[in-house]
């Protein structure tokens, strides 16, 4: 006769321990700077989003990060652009770990930072949130999305900017994890090109929720949320092309205002907009850059994958330093001029 454990082991082959979010957080503690940071890029963000600034929100950075040093060194590089174009662009730093696969890969960072599939999570987990206090402490604030209902509890305290990809949109789990996060948060469109369930997202994430997740001590706890009014929608095209031009972005609109929501937009030159080809999102960010610039303020901010240097790479012994192995990007210098036109936009704007 088989056991109670036997039975629930049946496909599981280890458990393994994991570190509790509040020791994580012990020994990696926010410094008094980047705590400025993170607070003041979370009003300044939802400032932008509600149109109390003028300001273009950009988050910009790379598909993913695989190597630290070198998402440190973009950092760097990023921060003096933020601060070349405080005035125009509020630049928050895409610093995304967790990799949705629609079949399997390379999970990201957090489950496998020594890139073999050891999966040392724990290490992961410090490397990463290492990482965010970082780039933090420089004064440019981090956004990362969330995809394990579990890791905001290690890393959310850092982070100015959240987003659910698309395919997580429609996610129950993942809206009420919205609710409870102290940062705005962007909801993608399906990949299907689906813009309601984004919208639908951002209306469940604004309401109160209770559910079931872990504490700082990584217990089993009952979490009852107050609700994020700062979540928006992100467009980001999908298997039927991209939602990026005017008529798109003012059908989502019009969702929104039906809804009874809010109306935020932010524009993803990636992924269904560019039709998955890097050297198209310089495209798309222009063709938005030249609406902002005619007085179009129905798109809130831009998002671009961004490293440096351009294209992917597979994981292997030979790897190219600062180029992505997950989706192809932009490469630094194509990265400088986009948003040398975006400010450029958004100076024009406030001219007319």
């Amino acid at each position: 006769m088989l056991t109670v454990a036997a039975l629930d082991a049946h496909r599981t082959t280890r458990v393994s321990p994991l570190i509790s979010p509040s020791l994580l957080r012990h020994d990696l503690p926010v410094s008094d700077a980047a705590a400025d940071t993170v607070t003041r890029a979370r009003a300044e963000v939802v400032d932008v989003l509600d149109g109390r600034d003028d300001r273009l929100l950009v988050v910009v950075g790379p598909c993913s990060i695989h190597d630290p040093a070198a998402g440190l060194d973009y950092a760097h590089r990023l921060a003096g652009q933020a601060q070349r174009h405080a005035g125009e662009l509020r630049i928050v730093m895409r610093t995304y770990f967790e990799k949705p696969r629609s079949t399997v890969g390379w999970k990201g960072l957090i489950n496998d930072p020594h890139l073999d599939g050891t999966f040392d999570v724990n290490a992961g987990l410090r490397t990463a949130r290492r990482l965010l206090l970082d780039i933090s402490a420089l004064g440019l604030p981090v956004g990362c999305e969330f995809l394990d209902p579990i890791t905001p509890q290690y890393l959310a305290d850092v982070v100015s900017w959240g987003s659910i990809g698309a395919r997580t949109a429609a996610s129950q789990v993942h809206r009420q994890l919205c609710s409870g996060l102290s940062m705005p948060v962007g909801i993608k469109n399906g990949t299907d090109g689906d813009v309601q369930v984004a919208v639908d997202g951002v209306g469940a994430a604004a309401a109160s929720h209770v559910f079931m997740g872990i504490n700082p001590d990584g217990l089993a706890a009952l979490v009852t949320t107050a609700g994020n009014p700062d979540c928006h929608v992100i467009l980001r095209g999908g298997s039927g092309g991209p939602n990026h031009d005017a008529d798109s972005v003012s059908a989502a609109l019009a969702r929104m205002r039906k809804a009874g929501i809010p109306e935020r937009v932010i524009v993803d030159a990636s992924h269904g907009n560019s039709g998955k080809d890097h050297v198209r999102q310089a495209g798309v960010a222009r063709e938005v850059a030249a609406r902002i610039a005619g007085g179009e303020r129905g798109v809130a901010g831009v998002m671009l994958e961004s490293f440096l240097v351009e294209g992917r790479q597979d994981l292997g012994p030979d790897m190219v330093y600062g180029r992505s192995v997950t989706d192809a990007c932009m490469g630094w210098d194509t990265t400088a001029e986009v948003l040398d036109e975006l400010a450029a936009a958004v100076a024009q704007r406030r001219a007319n």
